[in-house]
């Protein structure tokens, strides 16, 4: 594989990192009201959490582009204040990916969240625990594999984003270019097929150790759990 190439891998990985362990705990906060909360308007955020599910991958980048490029409310807000620019950054392709790969780590983690034993938490909550405790001690120890779950969903979807991404923050060699754009640029000049299928593979690859490393610690959490 040529430098460009492993660019392209290294970047995806970064990104799609990134974009995991930066949804993450807002992805188990929302998780825990769609599952557990009682509130006026509960219904449109969880149609919110779920619409990059349904709109085309290139709206949703789009809309990114409206609120977080240069010229977007909040693109505007975090340049002038922060110094923070995300459009035409790796930092903005993270964004792209987190949002896409969000509904997929929000859904895991509720449904582990629903099938959770109130009967354990209220039984803690009677000895004195805390809601707090009673979540960290309780709560998350069960829901531990459907976070796993959910953190590698993202990861994948991340991995393989292309819509949403090239349209926030474009296609850049070294600074946006993912594999699903590098395959895509590959494919667009005469005799880069090669290059194209070698990063199919090793995307290829790359997904399917994150399904098996999913498999592995969801089981040996589970039993984790069923131990104690």
């Amino acid at each position: 594989m040529t430098n460009d190439e492993w660019t392209a891998v290294h970047l995806s990985l970064r990104i799609a990192s990134v974009a995991m362990l930066a949804s993450l705990p807002l992805g188990i906060l929302v998780a825990l009201l769609l599952a557990r909360g009682r509130f006026w308007g509960k219904s449109l955020l969880n149609g919110l959490v779920h619409l990059p599910l349904i709109l085309p991958p290139v709206v949703t980048g789009f809309m990114l582009l409206l609120l977080f490029g240069r010229r977007g409310p909040i693109g505007t807000l975090l340049a002038d204040q922060f110094g923070i620019i995300l459009s035409f950054r790796w930092t903005g392709a993270a964004l792209a990916c987190g949002v896409m790969g969000f509904p997929l780590m929000v859904r895991s983690i509720r449904l582990s969240i629903e099938a959770v034993d109130r009967g354990l938490e209220d039984a803690a909550g009677t000895l004195g625990a805390s809601p707090m405790w009673v979540f960290a001690t309780v709560t998350l120890p069960l829901i531990l594999p459907g976070i796993i779950a959910g953190m590698i969903l993202s990861f994948a979807k991340a991995m393989g984003e292309f819509g949403a991404t090239i349209t926030f923050v474009s296609n850049i060699p070294g600074e946006t270019q993912t594999l699903s754009s590098a395959i895509y640029s590959f494919l667009q000049v005469p005799g880069g097929d090669a290059a194209a299928f070698r990063l199919t593979i090793v995307s290829v690859i790359i997904s399917m150790a994150a399904l098996l490393a999913s498999e592995f610690m969801a089981y040996y959490a589970g039993r984790r759990v069923d131990v104690e």
